[in-house]
């Protein structure tokens, strides 16, 4: 028999996420963007293609265009609950269950269910039906995201009680924004597409103002590419791929014990507001047994440094390596760095003989990387 063979425990293990249902969310920053209805819009091409999927539960607001979209879709019976002497429906899980299609549609994933539901939220409905192997497509605004709970309070005023923890919009096996400019919203609503006549200047005065719109539509901007540079991180690495591709900007800043090093943080934080990307401060603890170690003062003064890339919105990193041209280089690397900052050397000419420029070697040992070199003395 041969070693490699699985054990049974392994193969239940493989067994039990193959068998998994798939997650996809259709994300967008306000109600009114089209979600549902893009929703549907895909379920209806599905159904033409012969897929078996159906709607186990569907919140129109009373959008006629919403509701056209079911067209032939199978709709499964709710699930009726009395509740302070009000018959409520919600998701009939056990009727999803049930009927055991491949892809079921579960629109509001952050809706929190009706107390005597089997599960308190809706994203509980929908990791237990994605258990039994069904596929689940719904829908959800960025405002829901638990992490952003007091944002969501500082842009809007809007104290946002149905969350959801992030890792369930992280482990979606795929996410599609649902995109539409806030002119365009706004005139949706006037159109009363969105809610009835008579809401519409209360919300056009508080949710839906335009600031509000502008800044939850870059949230959802931002936080579909974080997903897909995460999917992109992903395949580098699974593929070998070190080099750079320039498909988001990273900063690198190289750091010295030096007052003047200060300037270069500063630079860099400009330059990552440009860009409105990531950027890292990055100094060296070389270990290297001929270089002279850095005394109290120094280590001061880095600690000073530190503070101010970290109150800039920068990441501070030490490294530690033999080699400061190395370290910087594997880390640059990794991190997929595209613009690197430093200072002009203070080596002297005796000291650049026998152990070379960090400049010129870390020049030579990054690929596609644009280097900045700061004309000052460190």
């Amino acid at each position: 028999m041969s070693e490699d063979r699985l054990t049974p425990e392994e193969a239940l293990e493989i067994f039990n996420k193959q068998s998994k249902g798939i997650l996809k969310i259709f994300l967008g920053y306000a109600p009114g963007v089209g979600k549902t209805f893009s929703m549907l819009n895909e379920a209806n091409r599905r159904l033409k293609y012969g897929q078996d999927i159906v709607i186990g539960y569907l919140e129109n607001h009373g959008r006629e265009e919403t509701e056209e979209q079911v067209g032939e879709l199978e709709i499964l019976p709710r699930r009726k609950i009395l509740y302070n002497g009000v018959e409520l429906e919600e998701l009939d899980v056990t009727a999803v269950l049930n009927r055991k299609p491949k892809t079921v549609l579960i629109d509001e994933l952050a809706h929190t269910n009706v107390p005597g539901s089997k599960n308190k939220k809706r994203y509980e409905d929908v990791l237990e039906i994605m258990e039994s192997g069904i596929n689940v497509i719904s829908t959800m605004n960025i405002q829901h995201l638990e992490s952003l709970n007091d944002v969501m309070f500082q842009i809007t005023g809007i104290k946002v009680n149905e969350t959801i923890p992030d890792k369930i919009l992280q482990k979606a096996d795929e996410v599609v924004v649902v995109d539409l400019t806030p002119d365009a919203l706004q005139n949706r609503l006037r159109r009363g597409n969105v809610y009835s006549m008579e809401k519409v200047p209360q919300a056009l005065k508080n949710f839906f103002r335009k600031g509000n719109l502008n800044a939850l539509r870059e949230l959802v901007l931002r936080q579909a590419a974080e997903e897909v540079d995460e999917a992109l991180d992903t395949y580098m690495k699974r593929e070998g791929i070190n080099d750079n591709w320039h498909t988001v900007e990273r900063v690198m800043v190289c750091i010295s014990p030096s007052p003047n090093a200060k300037k270069l943080i500063r630079r860099g934080a400009r330059i990552a507001n440009r860009y409105k990307c990531e950027w890292y401060v990055v100094t060296v603890n070389c270990t290297n047994q001929f270089v002279k170690k850095m005394t109290d003062a120094e280590h001061k003064m880095i600690h000073s440094h530190i503070q101010l890339a970290e109150q800039l919105g920068a990441e501070a990193v030490e490294l530690s390596g033999k080699s400061v041209s190395e370290s910087l280089a594997a880390y640059a690397n990794k991190k997929h760095i595209t613009q690197i900052i430093l200072g002009q050397s203070s080596r002297t000419k005796v000291e650049t003989f026998f152990r070379g420029s960090t400049i010129n070697k870390l020049i030579k040992a990054v690929k596609n990387v644009e280097i900045h070199l700061i004309p000052i003395n460190i």
